[in-house]
């Protein structure tokens, strides 16, 4: 029997969707007996949509996609259309490179997982790890260059250099040894609470002038946090904790963008007051 196109193009083969039928009824009939539903391979029975397995968490990471897409585009606006540029035409804000290779990980890492929650199978859900380790041990590493103030290329270099050789190790371990969920989970999970805290501990010292929206983000995120450790089954076979994690993750990385343009404003603004 010929195959529908929408399982085609997501490699649901015969076995695969015979697999998830069954799953299907079987939760139907534990549903009508009263009974809670049950993982089965470690995962939760999902309702597809079109062939996408995760539907919930694949809409949340196409919005968070935008969401950063958006915010890099303001960003890059607000530095090159509306704040001066020095004799080079270049930024005056000293993180900006930095900012920018920060959107293309973010872009990448939510792309990933967009493709991960579509199917899973060992390569995306490698290529959802990987990117997501990168983002998070990226994202630690300006947070300490950006607290520290640390605007010496070769100083950066010299803060950056330990961090990135435990990422790169820690994705090799993921890719070539042992795609571990467990203990990946741990890491991303220290590197996300050490950003927060430097983040929050920063705003607090310096009394950003933008700080509240940084300690929303730091906050929210921390709760948001939560929703990875309390595991719940999805409701309507579509919305789980995972996903609803990455549903909250959509205003905060608006806020977040917003603040990234504040400081780059404000940094912009006195540093123009200082040369004049």
């Amino acid at each position: 029997m010929k195959e529908p196109l929408y399982l085609k193009w997501k490699q649901w083969e015969c076995e695969s969707d015979c697999r998830y039928a069954c799953m299907i009824d079987r939760e139907k009939e534990r549903e009508e007996r009263g009974e809670e539903p049950i993982k089965y391979h470690g995962k939760w029975p999902f309702k597809r949509v079109l062939g996408i397995q995760e539907p919930a968490s694949v809409a949340f990471s196409a919005l968070n996609l935008a969401m950063h897409l958006h915010g890099w585009l303001s960003f890059v606006n607000l530095l090159y259309y509306n704040l001066p540029l020095n004799q080079d035409k270049k930024a005056y804000y000293e993180f900006a490179s930095l900012c920018h290779v920060y959107a293309i990980l973010a872009m990448n890492s939510w792309f990933w997982s967009i493709v991960f929650h579509t199917r899973e199978v060992d390569l995306t859900e490698s290529l959802d790890s990987s990117s997501a380790v990168a983002l998070l041990g990226y994202s630690l590493i300006l947070s300490i260059l950006r607290s520290f103030n640390v605007r010496d290329e070769a100083a950066r270099v010299m803060v950056a250099a330990p961090f990135l050789a435990f990422f790169t190790t820690h994705i090799l371990y993921l890719n070539f040894y042992n795609l571990d969920y467990g203990w990946n989970m741990k890491v991303c999970a220290i590197m996300g609470v050490a950003q927060f805290l430097v983040w929050a501990i920063w705003a607090g010292v310096t009394r950003h002038p933008s700080r509240w929206k940084l300690w929303t983000v730091v906050f929210g995120s921390g709760l948001a946090m939560l929703l990875e450790i309390y595991d719940f089954p999805p409701h309507y076979g579509v919305f789980d904790a995972h996903s609803l994690w990455h549903g909250t993750t959509v205003p905060l990385t608006f806020l977040w963008w917003s603040f990234i343009r504040d400081d780059a404003e404000i940094r912009t603004l006195d540093f123009i007051k200082k040369i004049k």
